[in-house]
């Protein structure tokens, strides 16, 4: 018999306890990355110091508790049966596949979707994510390879038996009790533990290896481990420059936008990925690189409209060797995009959200109403929507830094209906939910 509903834990909860856990899992796998956190924390506080309207309005907003938990994670399973498992894992947490990523036009073979929260309640409370990479083994040109590699992943299983049941049961009584949800984040919890054991012998992983060095770190473990944890900082120029002094080499080049007065999507740096011991099948030993640390600048979400803008300046800026230099010429290329709220919002390029203010409850508003007025009479408030997603060249280019000096290339076609196929479900469009988000906002304030 089915128990009361408000005995079930909710799903907010259960996706911060399994964040939680697993960035204390992450600290003692990959201590740099705890030495990482405190450096965000320092340098978030610092920028709350110069800027103390910052930081009021972020209370205002309610965002000041999602900076401290917020976390993103990278995942790459290697079957559609992973995937779609992985899948139901997070649903129970309350995250959702949105966007699709096709990486191999990077160089790297993989497709990806972000499983992430969906309503802006969720999202303020905890705004965990896993970006989650499904290997395309069609990649693999080597054709005995490539069903060697099949081999091996199809006799594992990264679930174990009780979080399975777990799934199962959630899915039949439709939640889980407390001690029902307290096991559930222990068992998923061993998925995305390291081993230091691989599955295979030394000869396989180095010809996978020599594939790609991606595909040796899907295939060749008995788990999908977590090979960064992504705190999120409001200054990441200024971590940039002070990792060295922490003993964190950063990668060479902050990935994504330009420093700017109104931050745009996301910006992305990192440390080199560990190199870790491991031990063969055949018992030789050897060492795996894949694992690192990660940190994010997140800003405005664009339209459809601004971000047509941004890609085409992004690709006319290129890429470089040198931060400075590359963060200076970046900023040469964006000086035509506009960097002030009121001219992202009149001229489309970004998301917001509407909310009357006192003065405003007490007046008429009709559909139609000039929106510019009314926030200029002090009756209507505007708040850019936090970009909630991933820029598909910054996930390569992170990825592609931490596979070594000379980045190997392996080039597909998107497959976006593959990738849902294994899924077995529809990605959500991230464009769609920030319309969403945007025209529900208005219509409360009877603007629409």
């Amino acid at each position: 018999m089915n128990q009361p509903n408000d005995q079930w834990i909710s799903e907010d909860e259960i996706r911060t306890s399994f964040s939680q856990a697993m960035s204390a899992m992450y600290q003692q796998e990959v201590p740099q990355y705890g030495v990482l956190l405190s450096l965000v924390a320092q340098v978030n506080e610092q920028v709350f110091q110069l800027d103390p309207a910052l930081e009021a309005r972020m209370r205002d907003h309610d965002e000041l508790t999602r900076l401290g938990v917020e976390r993103h994670g990278a995942i790459r399973v290697g079957t559609a049966d992973e995937l779609s498992m992985l899948r139901q894992l997070f649903a129970i947490m309350g995250m959702h596949p949105v966007g699709y990523y096709d990486l191999s036009q990077a160089g790297v073979p993989v497709h990806s979707t972000a499983f992430r929260p969906l309503l802006p309640a969720a999202l303020k409370r905890n705004p965990f994510r896993l970006f989650t990479s499904l290997l395309r083994l069609e990649l693999i040109n080597d054709k005995g390879l490539r069903q060697r590699a099949a081999e091996i992943l199809a006799a594992r299983d990264i679930f174990t038996p009780e979080c399975r049941e777990l799934v199962m049961l959630h899915q039949q009584q439709g939640g889980l009790n407390a001690r029902q949800a307290e096991e559930f984040v222990t068992q998923a919890l061993e998925t995305f533990r390291w081993h230091q054991k691989t599955t295979v012998d030394s000869e396989t992983y180095q010809a996978l290896h020599q594939q790609h060095r991606l595909i040796a770190d899907i295939v060749c473990f008995p788990g999908c481990h977590i090979n960064h944890l992504t705190p999120r900082t409001l200054d990441i120029d200024r971590v940039q420059a002070l990792m060295p002094q922490y003993g964190i080499t950063p990668k060479a080049i902050i990935e994504g936008p330009p420093r700017r007065e109104i931050p745009l999507l996301l910006r992305q740096t990192s440390f080199k990925a560990l190199e870790e011991p491991v031990i063969f099948s055949d018992h030789r030993p050897g060492t795996h690189t894949a694992r690192f640390g990660e940190i994010e600048q997140r800003g405005i979400a664009l339209t459809p409209k601004g971000r047509e803008q941004y890609d085409r300046l992004l690709a006319q800026a290129g890429s470089g060797n040198d931060n400075q230099q590359h963060q200076q010429y970046l900023a040469d290329v964006f000086s035509v995009f506009p960097d002030d709220e009121a001219t992202l919002r009149q001229q489309k390029f970004a998301w917001y959200e509407y909310a009357l203010t006192e003065k405003g409850k007490n007046r008429a508003i009709t559909a139609g109403d000039n929106i510019k007025a009314f926030i200029a009479e002090g009756c209507l408030v505007a708040t850019p929507l936090m970009y909630e997603d991933f820029l598909p060249v910054s996930a390569a280019g992170i990825f592609q830094s931490n596979l070594g000096d000379n980045p190997q290339s392996s080039q597909g076609h998107a497959s976006r209906q593959q990738f849902e196929a294994a899924l077995g479900a529809t990605v959500h469009d991230e464009m769609a939910l920030y319309a969403a988000h945007e025209y529900a906002s208005k219509q409360r304030c009877g603007l629409c």
